[in-house]
């Protein structure tokens, strides 16, 4: 393992999550594989690797944990259907669990571990993953030193899914060390470079609501005719997950508006795709994840994707400050208010090894830069009036745009 630790050149007592340049190392080390073809560059992102579907996939009875045996051992008298994922691919029904065999096997040294989470588009598209490992009492948790395969759990809950083999619906993260932030860290790190955004200006320090992380709030001001988001349609069509840009929108959602207040109320069961109040933004030598909702807050679970990038919401220039983030929201057993600025995330911080040498952003094909748009990557984007891409929901003027932007005007102190 000191070997496998040399090669990859960390530095001496290093700590934090492994950026671009180390994550192509391991490649080339061949403490990440992949069965039957390289791993494209393109899957390596600035804090992340993209994970891809096998060529087939199981229908399984229940969700489970291979706790003390192999995840194949343990899927024995589980499998209820075995099918193909190459070619055209296959349709995943809502509501029923499926493992599907990543094509990425993991050799790692003894003292690097990994994390694994949806894609932002996933989560988007309200398609529940999680990944299993052999021997694991834990879901998306990849022990320091684990030699093995990766198997995907996938529950589409809204809609019906196309899926294919080499689709990715799953990003691993690797870090060696202490690598999260104390709250004292975030605070002090918002002090040199401000990571919170407020109508476009840094957010006070003592204004940051910590408590094992960085709580953001919901914006439920909305657009002028009262639009503060979407909600999933029920009976909705097959969504292609492998193409981008092509769904109609209107198919499978339908705009949620504000009551009087700045307040809505979820529907059980129901899934929402809203917008966070702040914008964020993750300096290179950051990246974080976004944590579900606390129970303990009421019966709401947010965020389902969590993986925010170094780059997310940064520009060297100072151009814009901050990007807001998309929250996926779902009322479990019974209606549930939520108000304008509620607290109902919470981003935890971790510290980079080193910077990347490249940033999320259009430099790399990233998605989700500068959004005001909560719809995923599938859907056409409505053409709407907005306002500036600041990320901070338009603080510095209107103008025309196409795609990703909605009509926000300034909104509330």
């Amino acid at each position: 393992m000191l070997v496998q630790r040399a090669v990859l050149g960390l530095p001496n007592g290093g700590m934090g999550v492994l950026p671009n340049q180390y994550l192509a190392k391991a490649v080339e080390a061949g403490m990440i594989k992949s069965l039957g073809s390289d791993i494209p560059h393109q899957s390596i992102q600035p804090a992340s690797l993209d994970l891809r579907l096998g060529p087939v996939a199981y229908r399984v009875r229940c969700s489970f944990l291979p706790t003390s045996q192999t995840v194949q051992r343990r899927m024995k008298g589980l499998v209820l259907d075995e099918f193909s994922l190459s070619g055209k691919g296959a349709v995943l029904a809502p509501g029923l669990p499926y493992l599907i065999p990543l094509k990425e096997r993991l050799d790692l040294p003894a003292d690097i571990r990994g994390r694994a989470n949806p894609k932002s588009s996933t989560g988007r598209a309200d398609v529940f993953t999680r990944v299993i490992t052999d021997y694991s009492y834990r879901f998306d948790e990849i022990t320091a030193g684990y030699k093995g395969g990766l198997y995907l759990e996938v529950v589409p809950l809204s809609f019906p899914v196309l899926v294919r083999e080499d689709l990715s619906l799953n990003q691993l993260r690797l870090s060696v060390g202490h690598t999260e932030l104390s709250d004292e860290e975030i605070n002090k790190f918002h002090m040199r470079q401000p990571i919170l955004f407020e109508r476009g200006a840094d957010v006070p320090p003592e204004k940051l609501d910590l408590s094992g992380g960085l709580f953001l709030g919901l914006d439920l001001k909305g657009d002028p005719t009262g639009d503060v988001g979407y909600r999933a349609r029920s009976s909705p069509p097959l969504l292609d997950m492998t193409s981008v840009h092509t769904a109609d929108p209107k198919d499978y959602w339908e705009p949620v508006k504000r009551e009087n207040g700045r307040r809505i109320v979820l529907t059980p069961k129901v899934f929402y795709l809203l917008m966070s109040y702040e914008a964020v933004t993750i300096p290179p030598a950051l990246a974080a994840e976004m944590t579900a909702y606390d129970p303990t807050s009421g019966e709401l679970r947010t965020h389902y994707a969590g993986f925010f990038d170094p780059g997310f919401g940064y520009d060297e220039g100072d151009r814009f400050k901050g990007s807001t983030a998309a929250l996926e929201v779902r009322a479990h057993d019974v209606p549930f208010m939520i108000e304008h600025r509620q607290p109902v995330c919470k981003l935890t911080f971790e510290r980079m090894l080193e910077e990347p040498t490249h940033l999320y952003g259009k430099g790399i094909g990233s998605n989700y830069q500068q959004q005001t748009e909560t719809l995923g990557k599938h859907f056409r984007l409505p053409n709407r009036v907005a306002m500036s891409t600041t990320g901070a929901r338009g603080r510095n003027g209107p103008r025309t745009v196409g795609g990703d932007q909605l009509d926000l005007l300034d909104p509330d102190s």
